[in-house]
């Protein structure tokens, strides 16, 4: 049963609202873009030209289509490459051009269903004398002739695509994800602000008709997704492709996102070469992933005596859908705890109540679902009470493998909503599948951008292991022994792109769980690979993610790789190193144990990270689950080795090993000497709003003749609709969030000035807290990594209690990202911890009492602007 919580989670004081003060940084200006604004008329002509022979080259392929009976294309593609200022808005607003998809170091990919580029031409006329509106000519740096979409084939297809594009044969079957863009050259109309001498029904005329023109975007949007849909099946039929089935034998018309959308299609070779070269809205086509979750040999049989009675939870206790290989739903271990009238098989062509696990030798669900249940440690005797129910939620084949007719993003969003709107409301899933190779850092996959959708779209935390590198495997994705045989030690090899971690793991609104080893072994000319207790996993896939972001968040305990003595090293799971390996409930369907020490990964490191999930929701069942991913990464903490490394040792330590390690009951409890204060319910945020949150320190933590370590920790946690065809995190997210804190004896006052937009001159930002991170590469103590990247962002400091402020406050801000929706908003949580590093005082109670004041006092001053 969970324990007591005797020490409740305080409340965060909202002390203030309004609009952020935008922080100032000085703006370089791009020197291409100023040569531009000077010569304008070469610069004009070079790209006149350029257009001109790209509309001449695109024509002529149209004729030459509508000669061979190809089916029609609307549209020309064009590679150009703008000021990375540019807002790419204003190549929709100036030029009438669709944005495809941004890309890298200042390119982007556009579109203009007028293929004549009629206002293009006319801008570039209107550049040279220096007409007003043709300004963002000179920003628009390069405009690529590429007539042989060389560089745009660069940009959309996956590197082994690319590499394989000139000998795709005609008649070869081709299975390929393809993504395409619609975002239209329109937008949300601004809200209109109501002039104080509008009647009330001018103002509501005003507001109607403002209404009328958002649904009339959004209706254009689905019109032309329906459009984009139907010019593709209309290239896909012609050659006698298909578009996959989902598991149900019903055609998956597309994967639906705010920008985009994604097929799965089956086609022969001229048609995918025809359908990326003709269509001019791709902006992505990959090869589907292969799923991969590693597997050793069969160990040595051995015979469980079972002197254990498993309780069930109770029926209120929280659900866990585990989305894997099936489990052995029978097993002594599970059985009382497996939610059977839910489990489902999404397999096409296996029937649905066909949920065994039966990938050898001992299963892989199966070892999932019990450490969940169980954790670190296998009950042996005696009685156990389960906390948690299982739900099983089969996608993965008796090879471990996941069908390339199953389109995860698609699957997954099914099984979300299957099991969230079930009896149970499930909000925990786990995920322990991965692709076998790096995630691509172009754009936001769409299996890792359907995670941060349905993540928006429903109230739900999926837990995803990072993946793993295979023990040897040949180049390019090279395995532990060939890194170690190219002379690339441990751990260094984990900073390579090959050792990046897995899609989905780059998934912004996921927590990603990467694994550490249980500490060094030596034995019979094999030793571990790990040097110390927490040492990041040989096998580990290690960070950062796409934009930079840290992942993985956290780290669990997932054994760790033996490398033997020969030359050249073998790398492997022997069974006399089991002792570094996790303790799992094994499948028995092949034979074998009910559990053993004989597998290794970060398949099963995040389970462990979920069990915490389900504890925090038995203890706060009406909380968001954005509130238990903060919590659980405010409960993370390095291995203390790490405090003995250099600043730049300890960027590697982030990069690996992303916050720490979570503890259970940092989590879920507060302490005599650590207490944790929390945001209840979800806010919400527009770009540009800021809300102020304040913590008074009690004089008793600031005495000046006391000198305690006092370590502050802050997470935010948060939520926005993602949009695939940007290459930013400001560009992928309708609106981002940051947040701030005040400095060294800094009054309330003094921060909400400097953080709240207001007509007082904003005071100057005195010290810091020296933050561990911060929000710009330069300004935290671990260099060149920032805290504002993702979508959960913590920091961390000690100072001195009496260098303690009267009042810790942090300001949450929100920004603007791809929607000009005034009613989008991020949704967050917020998570703050003191805590007595040496335990010399209490300081829960004091802080209890202190917060109560604060909150009365704000509710007082509330009253008193009522009344007036």
């Amino acid at each position: 049963m969970p324990p007591t919580h005797n020490f409740e989670y305080l409340r965060l004081v909202l002390r203030k609202k309004g609009q952020s003060r935008p922080q100032q940084f000085p703006q370089t200006k791009d020197p291409t873009t100023e040569a531009n604004t000077v010569f304008r008329a070469p610069h004009s002509v070079v790209l006149s030209t350029n257009a001109s022979r790209v509309m001449s080259s695109w024509k002529s392929k149209q004729v030459v289509r509508e000669q061979e009976g190809l089916p029609s294309i609307s549209g020309i593609p064009l590679l150009l490459k703008v000021d990375t200022s540019l807002d790419l808005d204003d190549l929709r607003k100036q030029f009438e051009f669709e944005i495809v998809c941004e890309e890298e170091d200042g390119f982007v990919i556009v579109a203009s269903d007028d293929i004549d580029l009629t206002v293009l031409r006319q801008k570039l006329t209107d550049f040279v004398t220096s007409v007003t509106g043709s300004g963002s000519v000179a920003r628009i740096h390069e405009l690529r002739e590429d007539l042989t979409q060389e560089e745009r084939l660069r940009l959309i297809l996956s590197d082994s695509l690319l590499n394989e594009w000139r000998s795709i044969a005609d008649n070869s079957i081709n299975i390929c994800d393809v993504s395409v863009g619609c975002v239209g050259t329109w937008e949300i109309p601004n809200k209109p602000n109501r002039n104080p001498r509008w009647k009330d029904e001018t103002w509501a005329r005003k507001e109607n008709e403002w209404s009328n023109r958002r649904i009339e975007a959004y209706d254009k949007w689905d019109a032309l997704k329906d459009e984009r849909i139907q010019a593709i099946h209309g290239i896909i039929d012609h050659y006698g492709g298909e578009v996959l089935m989902n598991v149900d034998n019903v055609d998956v018309k597309a994967l639906t996102l705010p920008d985009s959308f994604t097929l799965r299609l089956r086609i022969l070779g001229n048609g995918l070469k025809d359908l990326v070269l003709s269509y001019p809205y791709i902006f992505e086509v990959v090869e589907p992933d292969n799923i991969e979750t590693p597997q050793q040999v069969a160990r040595d049989l051995k015979v469980v005596q079972s002197r254990l009675t498993v309780l069930p939870p109770p029926e209120t206790a929280p659900a866990v859908c585990v989305i894997d290989s099936g489990i052995q739903e029978e097993h002594f271990l599970l059985e009382p705890g497996i939610d059977k009238a839910t489990s489902r098989c999404f397999l096409p062509g296996v029937s649905d109540t066909d949920v065994a696990d039966y990938v050898r030798p001992g299963g892989h669900g199966t070892r999932v679902a019990g450490a969940v249940l169980h954790g670190d440690v296998i009950p042996k005797a005696g009685e156990v009470q389960l906390e948690t129910w299982i739900q099983n939620a089969r996608v993965l084949d008796k090879n471990c493998g996941m069908p390339q007719a199953v389109f995860p993003p698609f699957v997954l969003r099914e099984i979300v909503k299957r099991f969230n709107e079930g009896r149970r409301k499930t909000r925990i899933f786990n995920q322990s599948i991965n692709a076998d190779s790096p995630c691509r850092t172009r754009h936001m996959s769409a299996w890792g951008a359907e995670i941060d959708l349905l993540s928006n779209d429903y109230d739900i935390l999926i837990i995803q292991s990072s993946g793993n590198l295979k023990s040897s495997r040949p180049a390019p994705h090279s395995g532990v022994a060939e890194l170690l045989a190219a002379g690339k030690p441990y751990p260094n090899y984990l900073s390579e792109p090959v050792c990046r971690v897995a899609n989905p793991g780059q998934s912004l609104q996921a927590l990603t769980v990467g694994s550490v080893a249980y500490g060094p072994f030596e034995q019979q000319d094999w030793r571990s690979i790990a040097t110390e207790d927490g040492h990041p996993s040989a096998f580990s896939r290690a960070g950062l993610g796409i934009w930079d972001s840290i992942k993985p968040e956290v780290v669990e305990y997932g054994g760790d790789f033996l490398v033997s003595g020969n030359n050249p090293a073998d790398v492997d799971v022997p069974m006399l190193g089991r002792d570094r390996y996790p303790e799992l409930v094994r499948s028995t369907m092949h034979g074998g144990p009910a559990f053993d020490r004989d597998e290794v990964g970060t398949s099963f490191a995040a389970p462990k990270v979920t069990r915490i999930a389900a504890r925090l929701q038995s203890i706060l069942p009406d909380e968001s689950c954005l509130l238990y991913r903060a919590l659980i990464v405010q409960s993370a903490r390095w291995p203390t080795w790490a405090s003995r490394l250099s600043r730049e040792e300890q960027a590697n330590v982030l990069r690996r090993l992303g916050y720490g390690i979570p503890d259970i009951e940092r989590a879920t409890t507060n302490s005599d000497f650590r207490t944790t204060l929390i945001t209840h319910d979800e806010q919400s945020l527009s770009p540009g709003d800021c809300h102020i949150y304040q913590v008074p320190v009690p004089s008793k933590l600031r005495s000046q003749a006391d000198d305690f370590d006092i370590r502050i920790d802050v997470t935010l946690s948060y939520v926005a609709a993602p949009r695939r065809t940007r290459r930013t995190r400001q560009g992928y997210l309708a609106t981002w969030l940051d947040w701030i804190s005040s400095g060294q004896r800094e009054r309330f006052t003094e921060f909400r000035d400097r953080a709240v937009k207001s007509d007082a001159t904003a005071p100057k930002s005195p010290g810091g807290l020296g933050w561990t991170i911060e929000s710009r590469g330069n300004w935290g103590a671990i260099p060149d990594i920032r805290r504002n990247v993702g979508t959960v962002q913590k920091d961390w400091t000690v100072i001195k209690s009496n260098a303690l402020p009267d009042d810790f406050c942090i300001a949450v801000r929100g920004h603007q990202g791809w929607s000009k929706d005034p009613e989008t908003v991020a949704r967050y949580t917020l998570a703050v911890t003191f805590e007595i590093v040496g335990q010399e005082i209490p300081i829960y109670e004091p802080l209890r009492t202190a917060v109560l004041e604060l909150q009365t006092e704000v509710e007082a001053e509330l009253e008193m602007e009522v009344e007036e």
